[in-house]
């Protein structure tokens, strides 16, 4: 079922077809993770100076969830103004 919903999200996002692994990664070890607004997690991740690479997910358990989009953004400011659920430690 993954690769079909990848498809997908390359489809609308042809930029995020280089990032496969980096997507997996971000979910696993997120900079931070904020709450969405209708109860998603947003998790982001430095991968260049300045870019970030974002996964809307949704964790059914602490095993199982699913990716709903993902995408590459410089505007780090715009998901700091959602509530921060998780940071990681410096």
């Amino acid at each position: 079922m993954w690769e079909v919903r990848w498809i997908h999200i390359t489809e609308e996002h042809l930029e995020m077809a280089g990032y496969y692994f980096e997507v997996f990664e971000t979910v696993e070890e997120p900079e931070a993770i904020y709450e969405g607004k209708m109860g998603e997690c947003i998790a982001v991740r430095e991968i260049d100076k300045g870019k970030y690479i974002v996964v809307v997910y949704r964790g059914l358990s602490k095993e199982d969830g699913f990716v709903i989009t993902t995408f590459l953004t410089r505007r780090r400011r715009q998901l700091e103004r959602r509530r921060k659920i998780w940071q990681k430690r410096r």
